[in-house]
């Protein structure tokens, strides 16, 4: 197993990009908790956007209502990789945000231009002076294209809708995988900030790797950028 640099990294900023079941979530805090930085699952942020949304009864399929509601939640999101917290207006709904209901309407809600820009004004913050791993669908690209390490983490679809279904329980995996895909779609094709592989990132098929071995892949990455591949 590939050791992690004993040094913390200062300004350090790693960027994980992919679809849905790909292992992004699982790898970034990962590489967070073995690097001591920070982690940032903004795909949490505009779930919390989406569940306010719901909360406030906001026709999500309205972009129009959908703008005029989003600057009035206030999403918080902890950065500590082993125990990440996010809060709408003081509510942890670290559980709510994974419902159905969330679910079925995210891609809608992500997909309105302002709502992208008002988290992205909120993600950059969090990023800062950098020391974090943040995970979502264009950070290389538009959140954080300054990053030192780009990654874009692809996996079989059938592969990612067995890890979502064993993730909720034991959802029906062909269900599942038409999901995936239909929300792949929606976020490949959206005009805002569309799901692609960011320029200079470092695509890593997982379908046939361990958790444990498309860390040390990204750790063998951050070495060789950091001059000590």
């Amino acid at each position: 197993m590939t050791t992690a640099p004993q040094t913390r990294p200062t300004g350090l900023v790693i960027a994980l990009d992919g679809p849905s079941g790909s292992g992004k979530s699982s790898t970034s805090r990962g590489v967070a908790t073995r690097l001591g930085l920070r982690y940032l699952d903004t795909g949490a942020m505009f779930r919390a956007m989406t569940w306010a949304m719901l909360e406030a009864g906001v026709d999500v399929h309205d972009a129009q209502a959908v703008a005029a509601y989003a600057p009035t939640p206030r999403i918080e999101s902890g950065t500590n990789p082993t125990a990440p917290t996010i809060h709408v207006d003081g509510h942890d709904v670290g559980e709510a945000i994974r419902g159905e209901a969330v679910t079925g309407a995210v891609s809608p809600v992500s997909a309105v231009p302002e709502v992208r820009a008002r988290l992205l004004e909120l993600q950059r913050t969090i990023i800062g002076d950098g020391d974090i791993v943040v995970e979502g669908r264009d950070i290389g690209s538009v959140v954080a294209p300054q990053a030192r390490v780009k990654l874009y983490l692809t996996a079989d679809p059938g592969a990612r809708a067995a890890r979502r279904a064993l993730e909720e329980g034991g959802s029906d995996v062909a269900a599942t995988e038409a999901s995936l895909l239909a929300r792949d779609a929606i976020d490949s094709t959206r005009r805002t900030a569309p799901l692609t592989m960011p320029e200079g990132a470092v695509h890593i098929d997982t379908t046939d790797f361990t958790l444990d071995e498309v860390i040390d892949q990204v750790l063998r990455l951050v070495q060789q950028a950091q001059g000590r591949g």
